[in-house]
């Protein structure tokens, strides 16, 4: 148990990375990259799109964003249309640093600090959805529903999402690295390896459905019915 003791502190360890003599946590680094590649891959892409004859890049790459356009629109509505770049982002972000795992790179969501500030987007988001939606005066209002004396009670419900969004990011990634320790500690190299691959390819998806699909359910809650 002290070798998986001191394998949990080393991971919950903050590496800092020497750029331009400056000291950047190693998270924030490795955000660069995955952005970069985004924005590169994107680009790449999205290179010589037609209106007729397409390519079947083109068609694959229509196929996926109507896809995924189709499933946001589906839970949001038309109200929350506008929502769904950013959703589609975050989950190329927190999928891409999932999955970095897999080429011996710490993932940044092992990082507290960055599940809280995904956390924090996200909520902040919410609350923008409704009061874009229902108007400052409908906001307030609902913040009052059913009754007037569960107010404090949906003020607090408004806390503790980015809380339950965070942890629940931030301990699912780190709960798979504590189980990989646990096998190591007692299996061979080939079965540790197997596991690795199911935590950093299948649970690492997982995770970023999941962060994404709660997102969804309190960005549609936060909105109403209204259409």
């Amino acid at each position: 148990m002290n070798a998986l003791t001191a394998a949990l502190k080393e991971e919950l360890n903050v590496e800092m990375v020497s750029v331009f003599g400056l000291s950047i946590p190693e998270s924030v680094v490795v955000s660069w990259g995955i952005m970069a590649f985004l924005v590169l891959g994107s680009i790449l892409l999205t290179r010589n799109l037609r209106v007729e004859h397409i390519t079947k890049r083109q068609a694959v790459l229509e196929t996926v964003v109507t896809t995924i356009n189709d499933f946001f629109v589906g839970l949001l509505g038309e109200n929350g249309k506008r929502y769904v770049p950013y959703l589609v982002s975050v989950a190329l972000y927190i999928g891409c640093s999932n999955l970095i795992g897999v080429f011996g790179i710490k993932p940044p969501t092992k990082d507290l600090n960055v599940t809280a500030a995904l956390a924090l987007m996200s909520i902040v988001l919410i609350e923008y959805a409704g009061i874009h939606a229902r108007g400052g005066l409908g906001f307030l209002k609902s913040l009052a529903a059913p009754t007037p004396i569960m107010t404090p009670m949906n003020i607090l419900e408004i806390a503790i999402r980015p809380t339950s969004l965070c942890m629940r990011l931030f301990g699912n990634v780190l709960g798979a690295f504590v189980i990989m320790e646990l096998i190591k500690l007692v299996v061979p190299v080939f079965v540790p390896a197997v596991f690795s691959l199911y935590f950093d390819l299948f649970d690492g998806l997982i995770q970023t459905y999941v962060f994404v699909f709660l997102t969804s359910l309190f960005m549609k809650e936060s909105i109403g019915d209204e259409e």
